[in-house]
C-alpha cells in the first residue's frame, strides 16, 4: 500500500489474493476442459467484454499498428449474454463443427496480478485486479485435428459475493494466421 496516499493502485497483489488468482484460473481451465460451459459462465461477470482482436505482422516501426482496435476485426467481441447463446447452441446438436465435441487442455502460467489503477480504467477500482497470463490451448477434434493456440491474457477481476468474476477479458494470440478450421474454443 501507498503509505503517502494509502492508495493501492497499481500494486502488485499480496501472496494470499495472488494465489487465489491462480486457483481461479486452475479451476475455471478445468470447467473448459471438461467440457462444463455452463458453470464456466458461473465465473464471468454480467457486464464481461470478452475480446480477442486480430492480428497482423507489421514492421517493427508499425507495431502500433499490428493488433486490431476496438470497432475493427476482431475473433471474438462477446458479452456473457452471446456467450451464453454459443453455449446453448452447443448443447442443442447445432454446432455442426463441435459434434463430436473437441478435446482440449488449457495451460495457463506466467501470472501476474496488479490492483487496478482506476485512473487507467475507468468504472473500476483499486479492489479489483489487472491480471496478465500466458496460456496454451490444445484442440483435438476427430482423429487428425489437431490446432495449437498460445497467447496471453489481459483481465480485470472483481470479487462479487466472495469470489473472482471475470469483468474484462482480452485475449491476443501469437499467431496471426488460424489453421483451425473453426474458432468454438474459449480462452
Amino acid at each position: 500500500m501507498d503509505t503517502a496516499t494509502g492508495s493501492r493502485a497499481g500494486r502488485r497483489a499480496g501472496p494470499d489474493l495472488h494465489f487465489e488468482v491462480e486457483q481461479f484460473y486452475f479451476e475455471e481451465a478445468e470447467l473448459l476442459d471438461d467440457g462444463r460451459y455452463t458453470d464456466w459462465l458461473d465465473l464471468l461477470d454480467d457486464d464481461l467484454d470478452y475480446w480477442m482482436p486480430t492480428r497482423t505482422n507489421r514492421l517493427r516501426r508499425q507495431q502500433a499498428l499490428s493488433i486490431a482496435s476496438r470497432g475493427e476485426a476482431a475473433f471474438y467481441d462477446e458479452s456473457k449474454e452471446s456467450l451464453a447463446w454459443r453455449i446453448r447452441r452447443f448443447d442443442s446438436g447445432m454446432a455442426w463443427a463441435e459434434d463430436p465435441p473437441s478435446r482440449t487442455r488449457h495451460l495457463v502460467t506466467n501470472v501476474v496480478a496488479h490492483h487496478v489503477d482506476p485512473a487507467a480504467h475507468a468504472g473500476f477500482t483499486e479492489d479489483d485486479l489487472l491480471v496478465r497470463s500466458a496460456f496454451l490451448v490444445y484442440r483435438n477434434r476427430l482423429e487428425r485435428e489437431e490446432n495449437v493456440f498460445a497467447g496471453r491474457r489481459t483481465d480485470v477481476l472483481r470479487t462479487q459475493g466472495g469470489r473472482l468474476r471475470v469483468a474484462r477479458r482480452e485475449i491476443l494470440l501469437d499467431q496471426n494466421l488460424l489453421l483451425a478450421k473453426n474458432i468454438s474454443t474459449f480462452f
